[in-house]
């Protein structure tokens, strides 16, 4: 009999759509059935790797629709597995008269324990969600913005699979090393805890890579790029890290008609049906993917009702050559400036770095970016680049060209300058561990501006590090770093901004609260015995 091995996700939605991933034992039909309210769809698997994949796509549906589901393979049902003690997964279409819940966090360890990693903050949002049921506040979007699995940084249990995949001591030593590794990592981070399986079942997901996705500091620099690929096993690495995340993450992030234009898709599924496996195709993607930035976009955008969310690529993305730095490349930027205008009540930016940095941060990070372009000599240069890739300085500070071209449209936006401007402007970002709330205070626009940083998920900073960015908040120590970066000719940044609520350092998940103009959000950090108690809030606007 046919049996998932990891699944089933509930991805891309729409107010009439809905898409369902699985990954199965063995070539099948898939299909999902809700019998209450007549829904039928099915998907043959295509196969990668010796690996089974079915992307069920799901039309018809009732905005706001809750549809409680069934997986079945060659008509067999997979899903559910027997008594879970959770309730019925369910399909859930978002409802533009509802408002809109996007609950996002980012940096999740799994497995380990609690004394290694702490509470996981998916798990307990399910453990809420079962406990309160329709009352829990649910939320309409799951937002994941990188570091969803940690290649580089291995638990016991990706140990032992190694030990049985490779031979002792072959590169790279204590990292995954290809695809085959790649999707046991995944198993161990969606597949092992009922909860997250069940939460992932039943919550509309989506995702954007992140460094630890691929490996610590990827792509923070032309010097770093060179180095990995001098290095025998990188392209067996970059191959399977990217190759694997276009199945298990992206294809979800992208609608029914993006998927069905989609030139890889068409050719997966083709070199599937034709050769048995479309490994070597997925393969030649993916070098192309790395190696030619502008090949091929990760990030995408979704309006919803009067809510536009654009998730930006801010790492394989960028533009990095002898000559040239940028957080994205040269076609990316074009497509984000189109993306970037008004008309809707409130545009949401998610990239996995924060745009908006405590300010001593960011001074550091601009004049990092500077010294090692030369402004101070050659041997300076080489001295900064040195700092930028130990002390991971790469968000977009450190691109201060990026850094500027994305404020001018935020700016035109917030002005009302391509169109109605919204009420709010937010960034919604991860990875540097703690959590915070950013407000620009200049350059004045119509719409409110801000920064929401919500991280980790699973895997709190070490106290010495809480210290040390405690102490980059205080707005005092800001100064000496910025005259650094005034004596690098650095220009000043043009926006101000100040950090109001937070820092948290505790694993936390955040919620933007969307109603008509409003906006508001709040963070929340798991407790001993499940659940979620509330660690802060605020109000954007209204």
């Amino acid at each position: 009999m046919t049996a998932l091995v990891l699944g089933p996700h509930l991805r891309h939605v729409s107010h009439h759509t809905a898409t369902i991933w699985v990954e199965t034992d063995r070539p099948c039909e898939v299909r999902v059935v809700g019998r209450e309210h007549g829904v039928d769809a099915a998907a043959r698997t295509f196969t990668a790797h010796g690996h089974h994949y079915a992307v069920v796509e799901i039309e018809g549906l009732a905005p706001g629709a809750r549809v409680p589901y069934e997986v079945l393979a060659d008509g067999e049902t997979v899903w559910p597995e027997g008594d879970t003690g959770f309730p019925p997964s369910q399909i859930r279409t978002l409802d533009p008269a509802g408002g809109l819940r996007i609950s996002f966090g980012s940096c999740r360890r799994s497995p380990g324990t609690v004394e290694q990693f702490g509470h996981d903050a998916l798990s307990s949002l399910a453990d809420r969600l079962r406990a309160g049921g329709d009352s829990a506040g649910w939320p309409d979007v799951l937002l994941m913005v990188g570091d969803q699995i940690y290649a580089d940084e291995l638990t016991d249990e990706m140990r032992e699979f190694i030990r049985a995949h490779r031979e002792p001591g072959e590169l790279p030593v204590e990292e995954v090393a290809d695809y085959e590794e790649y999707t046991f990592l995944y198993k161990l981070a969606w597949h092992d805890d009922p909860a997250v399986r069940w939460l992932l079942s039943t919550i509309p997901t989506f995702t954007i890579f992140d460094d630890h996705d691929i490996r610590d500091d990827w792509n923070t620099s032309y010097a770093w790029r060179q180095e990995m690929w001098s290095k025998p096993w990188w392209r067996d690495r970059i191959t399977g890290g990217i190759g694997s995340y276009w199945i298990y993450q992206h294809l979800g992030n992208m609608s029914p008609e993006d998927r069905a234009s989609d030139p890889l898709f068409k050719a997966v599924r083709t070199a599937s049906d034709s050769t048995g496996d479309a490994g070597a195709v997925l393969d030649e993607f993916a070098v192309q993917a790395d190696k030619e930035p502008a090949s091929t976009r990760w990030s995408y955008a979704h309006d919803w009702g009067g809510v536009r969310l654009i998730v930006v690529d801010s790492r394989c993305s960028r533009l990095l050559t002898a000559d040239r730095r940028g957080m994205l490349d040269d076609d990316e930027f074009a497509w984000l400036d189109d993306q970037c205008r008004g008309g809707m009540d409130h545009l949401l930016i998610a990239s996995s770095l924060p745009y908006l940095l405590p300010r001593t941060i960011h001074h550091a990070e601009s004049w990092n970016e500077a010294v090692a372009g030369g402004a101070w000599g050659k041997t300076a240069a080489k001295l900064g680049e040195k700092i930028r890739q130990a002390a991971d300085l790469e968000h977009w500070a450190a691109f201060e060209s990026s850094f500027r071209t994305l404020a001018d449209d935020v700016i035109a936006v917030g002005r009302g300058e391509r169109g109605p401007a919204p009420a709010t402007i937010s960034f919604l970002s991860g990875d540097i561990h703690y959590s915070y709330l950013a407000r620009v205070t200049r350059p004045g626009t119509e719409s409110k501006i801000s920064q929401v940083v919500c991280s980790p998920l699973r895997n709190p900073l070490a106290g010495v590090f809480r210290w040390a960015n405690r102490l980059a908040y205080a707005r005092v120590t800001g100064w000496p770093f910025r005259a650094l970066a005034k004596l690098a000719k650095v220009p000043a940044p043009p926006l101000r901004w100040r950090l109001t609520d937070g820092p948290w350092f505790d694993n936390a998940i955040a919620t933007v609260e969307l109603s008509g103009r409003d906006c508001g959000v709040r963070w929340e950090t798991p407790v001993d015995g499940g659940g979620l108690t509330e660690m802060g809030r605020a109000k954007i606007t209204g």
